[in-house]
């Protein structure tokens, strides 16, 4: 908070690792953009269709969380890939999540 930035952490719970971000922190810095939330939001919501992250996801736009993540690599990806997002960097966001592929 200090440094107005992002918060953006993992936390392990019990086999399981939660993603979680905070944007409260940047103080009256800058928001998260609707086009970069939007990207976000969706992501998390393919993941959860994947079950690959736990129903109870946040999406946004001031706070993220996602639980249930199966291991520490794939947390530690998620959270870098969130973190960029938040800076407006979609990139490793679309690396980790990529588009669902469309089918005929």
């Amino acid at each position: 908070m200090a440094h107005n930035a992002v918060f953006v952490a993992i936390e392990a719970e019990g086999r399981y690792w939660t993603v979680k971000a905070d944007t409260l922190t940047t103080g009256s810095g800058p928001r998260v953009t609707d086009a970069a939330n939007d990207a976000i939001r969706t992501a998390i919501l393919r993941l959860v269709d994947a079950r690959e992250v736990d129903f109870g996801a946040y999406t946004g736009p001031v706070y993220f969380m996602m639980h249930g993540v199966r291991d520490e690599e794939r947390a530690r990806e998620l959270a870098a890939a969130l973190h960029a997002a938040l800076h407006e960097d979609l990139d490793p966001l679309s690396r980790a999540v990529p588009p669902a592929s469309s089918s005929g």
